[in-house]
């Protein structure tokens, strides 16, 4: 396995943070709709990013239809 230079991770991770800018720009507008869920904001577009599957479940009031709509 061929091993990376300093040079070549610092463009990689330079082009990774502009790659996911769009992220937290999709979370920020997502917490201003749904408060206090970060862990499951983050959970749901990881599943999305992801192309898989995401099942909620909870007790009524946790806001799952809201932040399913809100990112929709």
């Amino acid at each position: 396995m061929k091993r990376m230079t300093n040079e070549q991770i610092t463009d990689l991770s330079e082009q990774i943070t502009k790659a996911s800018g769009f992220l937290d720009r999709i979370t920020s507008e997502v917490q201003k709709v749904v408060v206090g869920q970060p862990q499951m904001i983050n959970r749901l577009l990881t599943g999305l990013l992801c192309n898989g599957h995401v099942l909620l479940e909870g007790v009524p009031g946790l806001a799952k239809t809201l932040v399913i709509k809100t990112i929709a």
